[in-house]
């Protein structure tokens, strides 16, 4: 994977290292920043296969 690749590498240090230079020649360099690159992937039959689960619509929603 090239995250992986990268990360062994140093790529990830060295961008975060630009973006830092680059924030406090703006004058902007007391900043916290929080990245999420979470992904979830749908398995490779997953697309393919039917949607009826048998259920209402309204037990399928996702309730908060």
């Amino acid at each position: 994977m090239i995250f992986d690749r990268w990360s062994k590498v140093g790529v990830w240090a060295r961008v975060l290292e630009q973006v830092q230079a680059m924030a406090h020649q703006g004058g902007d360099g007391d900043w916290i920043a929080s990245i999420d690159s979470t992904i979830v992937r749908v398995h490779q039959h997953g697309t393919t296969l039917p949607r009826d689960t048998g259920g209402t619509v309204e037990l399928q929603e996702v309730r908060r």
